[in-house]
């Protein structure tokens, strides 16, 4: 359950950003995750309840948006969207594809009270 050390990082971020900006608490915490970064939302919403007791994001709401993957063709160069098993390029078949998009994971907003 590696989703466990994954909220332990967010929960760090968001305090020391929280803290440089004199926040006395966080009330939302928006997270962007790839549908290719195997994590689990259940996951991370688990580990978010267990770790944000005694810190700034102690009842704060957490909100998880997913991106698809995308993929670019090194044959033909199409730039395509596709699921997490099908990466074949629409367009020539080839599958010398690049996944470009759907791995990352990133805090993309911390609301904040004053």
């Amino acid at each position: 359950m590696h989703e466990l050390s994954l909220m332990m990082g967010v929960i760090d971020a968001v305090e020391a950003s929280a803290r440089e900006n004199k926040a006395s608490k966080v009330t939302e915490i928006k997270l962007v995750i790839g549908e290719m970064a195997e994590v689990l939302d259940d996951a991370m919403n688990f580990a978010f309840e267990v770790l944000a007791p005694g810190t700034l994001a102690e009842g704060a709401s957490l909100s998880i948006s997913k991106i698809a993957p995308q993929s670019r063709c090194l044959a033909c160069g199409v730039e395509f969207v596709h699921d997490r098993y099908h990466f074949a390029c629409p367009t020539c078949d080839s599958l010398a594809t690049e996944l470009f998009a759907g791995k990352e994971m990133h805090i993309d907003a911390i609301v904040v009270e004053n």
